[in-house]
């Protein structure tokens, strides 16, 4: 059986989204201590010094950290994700710039309209019923990839 993930959050403000997916929320600042039985973290405070402190303590209990202020000083990058229904399209620095990961994902979401959501349905409909979908809708898909070579 697999372990059930929990998220636990401990911040002295916590956004109603957050709080309504954790199983359990500290109102308080970080203290030293507070990664104790976790499996990951995330280190994401305006306070260079509090998420660097969250990293030393991952690193000292071999809890992998995500530093968002200094991605080098954690142990895994988050790419920035276009999702347009079951298309996802991820762009990733290796933590090196997280703000040039979001603008190009930015201007990806120009070329990849939401009609691509509808595309992806299409073929997964044609496969389902055991058709070649990427023959059926060369077309269709030729002409959104031709938005993107410009």
């Amino acid at each position: 059986m697999q372990a059930r993930a929990e998220v636990v959050v401990v911040s002295p403000e916590v956004e109603p989204e957050l709080e309504s997916m954790a199983a359990e929320v500290y109102k308080r600042p970080y203290r030293e201590g507070d990664l104790e039985g976790a499996s990951l973290a995330f280190a994401a405070t305006d306070r260079r010094e509090v998420n660097a402190e969250v990293a030393r303590e991952g690193r000292e209990r071999g809890v992998p950290v995500n530093v968002a202020d200094r991605p080098a000083e954690g142990d895994f990058a988050l790419p920035s994700t276009l999702r347009r229904g079951r298309l996802q399209v991820a762009v990733s620095t290796g933590g090196a710039s997280p703000t040039l990961a979001r603008r190009i994902r930015r201007e990806l979401e120009e070329a990849f309209s939401p009609e691509w959501a509808g595309i992806i349905e299409e073929l997964v409909r044609a496969r389902r019923e055991g058709h070649r979908a990427e023959e059926e809708l060369e077309e269709v898909v030729e002409q959104c990839l031709s938005r993107l070579r410009g």
